[in-house]
């Protein structure tokens, strides 16, 4: 089903890619523990909103993502300041999907989004694949603005 809402944004991982330029006092590791995923969740009510139709409950959002079959908690990177915990997550499938990038609003505007973008691709293309996805809502300009600044170009929906 074509979602008319959203834009689907494709990066080719052919040639070189950018290394990612972490803000300072960052550091990133893999999804591992329950509390990780609590911190995950909690993040992406604040980026999203609040939205509790997309994220009812930290245990029911875990058993759904976790529970995926495209899950894999070393795709899902977690950004942690020395102050504050959890700075930013970028959350992926193994079919080279970004299901979620999210950075905390005061971390916004300090090239974290596209430290975990630039991650992602490198991630990605270690593995083998020719490209990455993701979708991103019409009315995200500001994330629009970061994955096209980062390569990414509009593709049509499949399916």
């Amino acid at each position: 089903m074509i979602d008319r809402r959203a834009w689907r944004m494709r990066k080719l991982l052919d040639g070189d890619q950018p290394a990612p330029r972490w803000p300072a006092g960052i550091d990133v590791r893999t999804l591992k523990t329950p509390a990780d995923a609590k911190a995950v969740h909690a993040l992406l009510i604040r980026a999203y909103e609040g939205d509790e139709d997309i994220f009812p409950s930290a245990e029911d959002w875990w058993a759904r993502f976790s529970g995926d079959p495209e899950f894999d908690g070393d795709l899902c990177f977690l950004a942690f300041d020395s102050k504050d915990g959890l700075a930013g997550v970028a959350l992926c499938w193994t079919s080279a999907f970004l299901k979620d990038l999210a950075v905390r609003a005061d971390m916004r505007r300090r090239g974290l989004g596209e430290a975990l973008l630039l991650h992602v691709f490198s991630i990605f293309r270690a593995r083998g694949a020719t490209h990455i996805d993701l979708k991103v809502e019409l009315d995200n300009a500001e994330g629009m603005r970061l994955y096209q600044r980062c390569g990414m170009v509009r593709v049509p929906w499949e399916g």
